[in-house]
């Protein structure tokens, strides 16, 4: 399928237009919170602690006094750091080896995927406590772990697309030819690969996103005074300040939801778009 024709898709796919929308505002917020955030995020003020929203700070404070707004703009680039890192190092891993099990195949391809079987085969939260808990939690662990569970699923997408492309006739014909196995899967193969990893990349950042929150919120992420949505969350997860304050913990939690429905909907809007099937 020619890349005009996914374009024209994707702009006649109102739930692209959402998700575009929604990262692009996010990058943006990211990009640009030292100067949309009108305080110190991690500026500690016992005196206005728990303070509704009002126009000095917009989303309140919590139960440090520090400006929720600030906080979660400055979250914004945790969340979007960790989503885009920790998805390169998975492609960065599950594309090579993926693309290495399908087009060699053999023992090559049984020892790959029964060490993507071991990954899959745990819960996949359950592996990220694991092995977060086994370091010292920081914003580097965080990527790293959540970039090598995520390995498992790409490798095995990016191989079942080599097996089908390997056996084409114009890669046979290039076989015959004397080309070399770097070059057919690098000048041939892998372009054919491409479109599916694009699109399981983009969902894969929602579930980054997702996954650090839950990480921080066990405080086994991003440590403080850094912000992050899930220690926004888990800071406000106290009974009486849910029902005092509920801004502490609703913003962040709303922000989560919006960054990966944003993300979703333009990864479904991509893989329509991609479909040769519906051309």
């Amino acid at each position: 399928m020619s890349a005009t024709t996914t374009f024209e898709r994707l702009r006649a796919d109102r739930r692209a237009w959402f998700g575009v929308a929604v990262v692009v505002l996010f990058l943006l917020v990211a990009v640009a919170a030292p100067l949309l955030g009108r305080f110190d995020p991690s500026r500690i003020d016992l005196l206005h602690a728990l303070e509704a929203p009002s126009a000095a700070h917009w989303l309140g404070t919590d139960a440090q006094g520090r400006d929720v707004w600030a906080r979660l703009l400055y979250g914004t680039r945790v969340s979007l750091l960790v989503g885009l890192a920790s998805q390169g190092l998975a492609l960065s891993i599950g594309v090579v080896l993926g693309l290495v099990a399908g087009y060699r195949g053999r023992w090559t391809d049984e020892v790959i995927m029964r060490l993507a079987d071991v990954t899959l085969a745990f819960p996949s939260l359950l592996l990220l406590i694991a092995m977060a808990a086994a370091f010292e939690p920081s914003l580097t662990v965080v990527c790293v772990v959540i970039g090598v569970v995520g390995w498992a699923g790409m490798a095995r997408l990016v191989r079942g697309q080599v097996m089908v492309v390997r056996e084409l006739d114009y890669i046979q014909a290039m076989r015959a030819l004397g080309a070399g196995d770097p070059r057919i899967v690098w000048r041939h193969v892998l372009p054919n690969v491409i479109a599916p990893v694009v699109i399981a990349a983009t969902l894969g950042i929602a579930g980054a996103i997702m996954a650090e929150a839950a990480l921080s919120f066990l405080g086994l992420g991003v440590q403080p005074p850094t912000p992050s949505w899930g220690a926004m969350i888990a800071d406000g997860r106290d009974l009486s300040q849910l029902r005092n304050a509920p801004w502490t913990s609703l913003a962040p939690g709303l922000a989560i939801g919006m960054a990966v429905l944003g993300f979703n909907l333009l990864g479904d809007a991509l893989r329509d778009a991609m479909d040769r099937k519906t051309g």
